[in-house]
């Protein structure tokens, strides 16, 4: 009788920094530990890392051990995730991420790793992309290129992604040639997770790719306004794109959205705002021109957050 094969669990290492996002740690972890409990067997097997090991905590305060980076890893997949800051130290693992790929892995980085690696390499190419946020950054400094705007893409061996909520699309997506296709889909419904999601799925923001309310009128008119943050259109202008009245369209959004076009764009576009102040080092000024604010910025800012865009500049830096 021929002896069963043994069954070894494919490995996957996650390197984190400090200022990790919990949220893409846990979509790693509690994805893979579920595809287990669907699977009855241990079909994955995980472990966290960092550069010099020991204790790591992410922005939500919860601390976790770490062992150092192996020199010579061998694992089957890594994730790199992000931190909140694209600048820091500890996101810099050019030379890591070599050695996963002459170790035969699959390298996943995750939003402020994957702007990072994009910025080390010098240029931003379509099969690179990053959370929305971070393009940001990469577009103020200058990195040459416009990249793709999807949720994930592939350059060889490396993957990088949007992370955040997409690190879930991105895990079940890896689940697959692992596991059956009916243990996948079991794995979504347990996360509620209707649809996987595709790496070329647009990101919702950046990828100005909306249908938030299935009134196909209104999806068209957040999508415009989405797409023109800098040089706002005119309420006059969206209807007469939708050939619609503006009476229609003001029903539609106190219907669905409980609130006014005027006063949806511009809370789109002072959140816009908020992303600049803290992603970016534009000046106060050039971020409201940004925003579609050639004039009062800071104090309609104020009046929305209860804070002005220099103070909320300030709390940033002192962060860290």
């Amino acid at each position: 009788m021929t002896p069963l094969k043994e069954h070894i669990p494919i490995q996957v290492d996650i390197l984190v920094a400090d200022g990790f996002v919990l949220t893409e740690f846990s979509a790693i972890v509690e994805v893979l530990r579920t595809a287990n409990r669907v699977s009855a067997k241990e079909v994955f097997r995980w472990q966290w890392y960092s550069r010099r090991g020991g204790p790591v905590t992410c922005r939500a305060s919860i601390t976790i051990d770490t062992l150092p980076i192996k020199t010579k890893p061998r694992a089957d997949y890594v994730f790199v995730l992000g931190n909140s800051d694209p600048d820091a130290a500890d996101l810099s693992l050019r030379k890591e991420i070599k050695a996963y790929q002459w170790a035969g892995a699959r390298v996943f980085l995750l939003s402020e790793a994957a702007s990072r690696y994009i910025s080390e390499t010098g240029e931003q190419l379509m099969n690179h992309t990053t959370h929305w946020e971070n393009r940001a950054l990469l577009n103020e400094r200058g990195t040459p290129g416009v990249g793709s705007y999807a949720l994930a893409a592939e350059d060889g061996k490396i993957t990088t992604s949007a992370g955040m909520g997409a690190s879930y699309d991105l895990v079940l997506g890896m689940l697959n040639g692992h596991i059956s296709a009916a243990s996948v889909a079991t794995v979504a419904d347990i996360f509620l997770h209707e649809t996987i999601r595709t790496s070329s799925t647009l990101q919702p923001f950046g990828g100005k790719e909306m249908a938030r309310t299935g009134k196909r009128s209104l999806d068209q008119c957040l999508e415009l306004m989405q797409a023109n943050l800098e040089e706002p259109l005119l309420i006059s202008e969206l209807v007469r794109y939708l050939a619609v009245s503006e009476r229609s369209l003001e029903r539609q959004f106190r219907s669905f959205l409980n609130t006014t076009p005027k006063a949806y764009y511009r809370e789109l576009r002072l959140n816009y705002a908020n992303t600049l102040l803290l992603k970016t080092s534009m000046s106060v000024r050039d971020v409201g021109l940004a925003s579609g604010f050639p004039n009062g910025f800071s104090s309609l800012f104020r009046r929305h957050f209860g804070v002005t865009p220099m103070t909320l500049r300030r709390s940033r830096t002192s962060a860290g």
